[in-house]
């Protein structure tokens, strides 16, 4: 989810669910370290439980981005293990370190060495030719052994040659019944899994297998109300934050305002909530409108506004 999970991302996320974990878009070691961190880690107090995703292969770095990590209060530090794209392949951090746990084994325990948060790792079922019945089980073992405890598996293969990042997210077939099997096979780790998930309803049935959660990325992205409203109350016996989309989106209009007398610019935050009515009726009013604001000099709260009430003015 790089460019795509920034704090104002999980600004408007927060307002539809207060229990589920939210996480950074994946930053790389180096970029923490030498980097703008306020600009790569800030975020707003009401976010957490949130988590730090990493990328790298170098266990100093880790270890450092790391403690770094800690220090800005994140909950967890995730290094990732599955991001097929180019610039992660070319660095060796992301699905290549698939091709070596035992890498991957050095890395977690320095960053568990490091600092107190939770170490956690989100990875592939095996990239390649590899045989992910054979590969999957070894790689969990390896990387458990140096103090992993939480997995994040993305229930398809990464061919890094041949395929686009977007085609790694749809072309591998999906094999879910494999990540339930290594939480049989691994009952003492805690195990979620991610990859082809598109609503909320899909969750119990999950838990209902053995497993200790499930991962949305870009079905929480695209329709975040499916996969958000209600979480609270059907996964956790907690009340909602909100009842419906159009709550959310007035829940917003606070972090708006002060980010706009911030000097900050309307589309920064809008461009994340395009999808918010995915599927209702002033759906494509919603989206056009904020998408025509974005694009104009001083656009703000009026924009805002408009374009909420030609969603509304549809459902009355």
């Amino acid at each position: 989810m790089m460019d795509w999970t920034d704090r104002h991302c999980r600004a408007f996320h927060r307002t539809l669910s207060r229990r589920a974990q939210l996480w950074t878009e994946m930053v790389t070691a180096p970029a923490v370290i030498h980097g703008d961190r306020d600009r790569l880690l800030g975020y707003e107090a009401a976010e957490h439980p949130v988590v730090l995703q990493l990328g790298g292969s170098d266990p100093a770095q880790l270890a450092q981005a790391a403690a770094v990590g800690a220090d800005y209060g994140y909950d967890e530090i995730n290094l990732n293990c599955g991001c097929p794209s180019d610039r992660v392949q070319s660095g060796c951090f992301g699905a290549v370190l698939m091709e070596r746990p035992a890498l991957v084994a050095e890395c977690v325990a320095a960053m568990i060495a490091a600092q107190p948060r939770p170490v956690t790792v989100k990875c592939r079922i095996g990239v390649d030719d590899q045989v992910p019945e054979a590969v999957l089980p070894a790689f969990l073992e390896t990387v458990s052994a140096a103090g992993v405890t939480h997995f994040v598996v993305h229930a398809r293969k990464a061919w890094l040659q041949g395929l686009s990042p977007k085609e790694n997210r749809e072309i591998p077939p999906l094999n879910h019944p494999l990540v339930v099997q290594m939480k049989r096979d691994f009952p003492h780790l805690e195990i979620c899994l991610n990859g082809g998930l598109t609503g909320l309803a899909q969750v119990p049935g999950l838990l209902d297998q053995g497993l200790d959660g499930a991962m949305f990325g870009r079905a929480a992205y695209h329709d975040p109300a499916a996969v958000l409203l209600g979480a609270d109350s059907l996964l956790w016996g907690a009340p909602d934050p909100v009842a419906t989309a159009e709550d959310a989106a007035l829940a917003m209009r606070p972090y708006i305002a002060r980010h706009l007398e911030r000097g900050g610019r309307l589309h920064q935050i809008t461009r994340h909530m395009l999808g918010l009515f995915t599927g209702r009726p002033g759906a494509r009013s919603w989206r056009r409108l904020l998408s025509e604001a974005g694009g104009r000099p001083g656009s703000g709260l009026a924009d805002y506004d408009a374009a909420l009430a030609a969603v509304t003015a549809r459902a009355a």
